[in-house]
């Protein structure tokens, strides 16, 4: 006996994702591993989170784009899509090796959601 997740079933998840409200990137400092139990980011950086541009650049994929201005020197370790501009679940975390901003510089964060 087989259960599978179909192709039709992705592309529904996909646009019901793409038809809620809006998402929001935010970034943060610190270290660590994105685990799936993590339920923020590490040290979220003061910056307000961005209202990610969404697109669907497949029928199983979504994917949200944000570009991110640093109000500070400081170090990006990790990112994650939020449901809400503050507090809100966390979605996806990614982390990275840390990338050094000083005041003013900026990531562009591209956030991809494949349904398998």
């Amino acid at each position: 006996m087989a259960t599978i997740y179909t192709q039709a079933g992705e592309e529904v998840v996909v646009d019901a994702i793409e038809a809620q409200t809006a998402c929001y990137i935010g970034w943060g400092t610190g270290a660590g591993t994105a685990a799936k139990g993590d339920t923020t980011l590490f040290t979220e950086a003061a910056e307000t989170r961005i209202v990610g541009t969404e697109t669907q650049p497949l029928a199983d994929k979504n994917q949200w784009v944000a570009l991110m201005t640093s109000a500070s020197a400081q170090t990006i370790t990790n990112t994650g899509l939020f449901d809400a501009v503050t507090t809100g679940n966390l979605v996806i975390h990614g982390d990275f090796t840390g990338i050094a901003l000083a005041n003013g510089d900026k990531i562009e964060f591209t956030i991809t959601l494949e349904q398998t």
